[in-house]
């Protein structure tokens, strides 16, 4: 511990007696340090607040990315976006940056300064982000700044505009091109339809399930044509046994009928053997009218055997008046006629149902022709059939989907107009300035006061090693320890020194200049650092 003590009072007293080269190189520190601090320039911020809708800028950059960038790494993307050398290059023009530049490669090194110094920051906010910019004046950073918002805003218009015309044409197109190929399909369509007429009212269905539901209409059909076939010929055979007339009684009236002529050889209340059959078949026609049409089979054929009843009663009554004309001409004059016949009523009754009988095995066989058609046709058709229904599944699926791609295009179409009506009215883009540029009248950089507080510690540190220093390099030694340590050889003894008057005189006179120098640094130093605190406080 004592030898502890002993080298650091020896080392303050070699301090001590190379004051003056530490107090010199103190000074010369200090000095030139001031010197350095104070001519470096000013520099003054200027900044602006802005928002900036990273998703829309960054979208095309970040598409096909597996994991997206983090705030940091969105900031750098965005800012190597928006600072570009193309905008740099604008903003050293608008705020006359290059006029100091003489070349092409001076004006090439501004730029790149230029980019290097622009910062962009996140304010803390959602998309909201601080340009800044430092320069030797106000008014120049400020201008910088200014020039970098006016050519984002201005490209962002410009960008928005031209993006919204070529999404609008490029669906423009799209809606021209699909409904060209939506017309092609409709009439691909409809062409498809008309050559296989016949075909259309089965698509859709089995074939199998078709074939037998014409098997069993035709079955079906056959057997009523059995049925109404027995039936007339049950008819036929009651006719065939049954008198065509009945005698009548010397009045004229049939005896045992309910029908009587009168002498003149007039009808009372007689019919045609047609009219009964002819009122059938009306009935019957407006039966089958309420449940087919015109064209069908059955009303075509029960129409046709209608129209021939009515040529055959015709017939019949223009002879039945010739007979009755030719009768009354032979009768004598007065008296009652003999004894005659009459037209038996029940054997007319029996020729009109054997009439209805005839129409139902007609309309029963025209059922049986229609079906075994069907069959026929679809048998032939049966091998063509599955080529017909996937043509026809093909053009139903192309047209479906054209038609839905061009309804997507029209609904988007009508989409992009409103999101431009919207963003017109509001004003929402991707780049809005919050706050406007700004730059304050006091330099952020160089902070002088800190510079000086540490230039002062510099010195002070520069002056204690010079006296360090050179007291290694010439030591002096103050007692025989520090002697016979330095020397390895054997001290005989001591000689005291002894100080006169005039050196005590000369030693008081040194320490007051060494003090006055001392005090005279400080107060320089104290001077600097109030006249920096006072144009820079310390921050």
């Amino acid at each position: 511990m004592q030898d502890i003590l002993d080298l650091i009072r020896a080392s303050a007293r070699g301090l001590w007696n190379y004051r003056w080269w530490g107090f010199l190189a103190t000074l010369a520190v200090g000095a030139v340090g001031t010197m350095v601090i104070m001519a470096i320039p000013n520099q003054y911020e200027a900044s602006a607040r802005v928002y900036v809708d990273t998703q829309s800028i960054l979208k095309p950059l970040m598409t096909g990315l597996a994991v997206q960038p983090n705030a940091d790494q969105q900031i750098a993307m965005v800012s190597r976006t928006l600072v570009s050398r193309p905008n740099v290059e604008r903003v050293v023009r608008m705020a006359d940056l290059d006029l100091g530049a003489s070349s092409p490669a001076e004006r090439d090194a501004l730029v790149d300064r230029l980019m290097s110094s622009i910062r962009f920051a996140s304010a803390g906010g959602t998309n909201l982000y601080t340009i800044t910019y430092r320069a030797d004046q106000p008014d120049r950073a400020r201008k910088v700044v200014q020039s970098f918002l006016s050519i984002f805003v201005e490209s962002n218009l410009g960008d928005n505009r031209r993006d919204n015309d070529q999404a609008r044409k490029f669906i423009e197109d799209q809606i021209k091109a699909y409904e060209l190929r939506l017309t092609e399909s409709e009439n691909a369509l409809k062409d498809f339809k008309i050559r296989n007429l016949a075909a259309m009212p089965a698509l859709g269905q089995d074939a199998v399930g078709r074939a037998g539901e014409i098997g069993g209409a035709l079955s079906q059909a056959r057997m009523e044509l059995a049925q109404a076939e027995q039936a007339r010929d049950e008819l036929k055979k009651q006719l065939a046994i049954e008198p065509q007339t009945v005698a009548t009684d010397d009045r004229g009236f049939a005896m045992g009928a309910g029908l009587a002529t009168g002498p003149s050889g007039g009808t009372r209340a007689v019919r045609t053997e047609y009219d009964d059959r002819i009122d059938g078949l009306r009935k019957r026609i407006d039966e089958l009218k309420l449940r087919y049409t015109d064209q069908h089979p059955d009303v075509v054929s029960t129409r046709r055997v209608l129209e021939q009843l009515e040529a055959s009663r015709e017939t019949e009554r223009k002879a039945e008046v010739a007979r009755q004309e030719a009768a009354a001409k032979a009768a004598p004059a007065a008296g009652a006629r003999p004894p005659g016949t009459a037209v038996n009523p029940v054997y007319q009754q029996l020729r009109v149902s054997l009439a209805e009988s005839e129409a139902s095995v007609a309309s029963a066989r025209a059922r049986v022709r229609e079906y075994e058609s069907r069959a026929a046709s679809l048998h032939a058709s049966a091998a063509n059939a599955p080529k017909v229904e996937a043509e026809y599944k093909a053009l139903t699926r192309d047209y479906e989907i054209t038609k839905r791609s061009y309804e997507q295009l029209v609904s988007r179409r009508e989409s992009v107009q409103l999101s431009e009506q919207m963003g017109a009215a509001s004003g929402i883009g991707e780049f809005r300035v919050v706050d406007p540029p700004r730059a304050g009248q006091d330099p952020v950089f160089p902070n002088r006061a800190w510079l000086l507080s540490g230039l002062f510690l510099l010195s002070l540190a520069a002056g204690v090693a010079t006296a360090f220093l050179r007291d290694q390099i010439r030591p002096t030694h103050f007692d025989l320890r520090s002697l016979r340590a330095a020397t390895g050889l054997p001290v005989l003894g001591v000689v005291s020194m002894i100080v006169d008057s005039r050196a005590r005189a000369r030693a008081r006179r040194g320490l007051l200049v060494f003090s006055g120098s001392a005090a005279a640094y400080l107060l320089g130093f104290g001077v600097m650092l109030a006249w920096a605190w006072l144009h820079q406080p310390i921050k």
